[in-house]
C-alpha cells in the first residue's frame, strides 16, 4: 500500500523514499503533506496505483516539483459529422510566460486533447514524442449521470518506462 487514510508517518516516509525524495521524520512539512494525501484520496484519489502522480503531488508540495506549463483551459467537441463521429479538442496553456492556443482532432475526446496539447508544447515537444497512453481505467465513485470519476492512466515512452496517474472529477475527460 503506497499512502492510505489509515497511513502515518512512516508510510509516507516509506512512499517519498520510493519516489528519490528523502525526507526526515522530523521534518514539520510531513504533516502538511498527510494531510493533502489523506484529503485527496477523501475526494476519491487512490495513490496505491499511481505513483507518477504521488511523486508529482509531494514534489511539488516540499518544493521541488517541475512546472513545465500551466493548462489554463480545454474545450471537447464531440459530433456526428457524414455518419461518422469526430472529436476536436482545443487546449489553451502557458508555456514559459507564453500563452498558447491550439486546436486537434483525433478518433476520440482524449486522443483529439493530446493532438492540441502536443501542438501546444512547442518547441518541448520533441520530449515527449515518444510518449504515448497506453491504457485507463474508469470507476464511478457515485452513481446517477452527475457521477464523479476516478481514472488511473497508464503511460510510457519508447524506452519502455511506464508510469501510473491518478484523476477525479464529475468529468470523464
Amino acid at each position: 500500500m503506497l499512502v492510505s487514510d489509515q497511513a502515518g508517518k512512516s508510510n509516507l516516509i516509506a512512499a517519498l523514499q520510493r519516489t528519490g525524495l528523502e525526507v526526515s521524520k522530523d521534518d514539520p512539512r510531513l504533516d502538511g503533506r498527510l494531510r493533502d494525501v489523506k484529503e485527496r484520496e477523501a475526494l476519491g484519489y487512490a495513490y496505491d496505483g499511481a505513483d507518477a502522480s504521488f511523486e508529482l503531488l509531494a514534489r511539488r508540495a516540499l518544493g521541488s516539483g517541475p512546472k513545465y506549463f500551466d493548462g489554463i483551459s480545454f474545450r471537447v467537441i464531440v459530433e456526428e459529422r457524414d455518419k461518422e463521429m469526430i472529436s476536436e479538442a482545443v487546449v489553451k496553456v502557458k508555456v514559459d510566460d507564453q500563452i498558447y492556443l491550439n486546436a486537434g482532432e483525433g478518433n476520440g475526446p482524449v486522443n483529439a486533447l493530446d493532438v492540441a496539447l502536443r501542438k501546444a508544447l512547442g518547441k518541448y515537444q520533441r520530449f515527449i514524442d515518444d510518449m504515448e497512453l497506453s491504457d485507463f481505467k474508469v470507476r464511478i465513485r457515485n452513481g446517477g449521470t452527475g457521477a464523479t470519476t476516478r481514472v488511473l492512466s497508464e503511460s510510457r515512452d519508447g524506452k519502455g518506462n511506464r508510469w501510473f496517474t491518478v484523476g477525479v472529477s464529475p468529468n470523464i475527460v
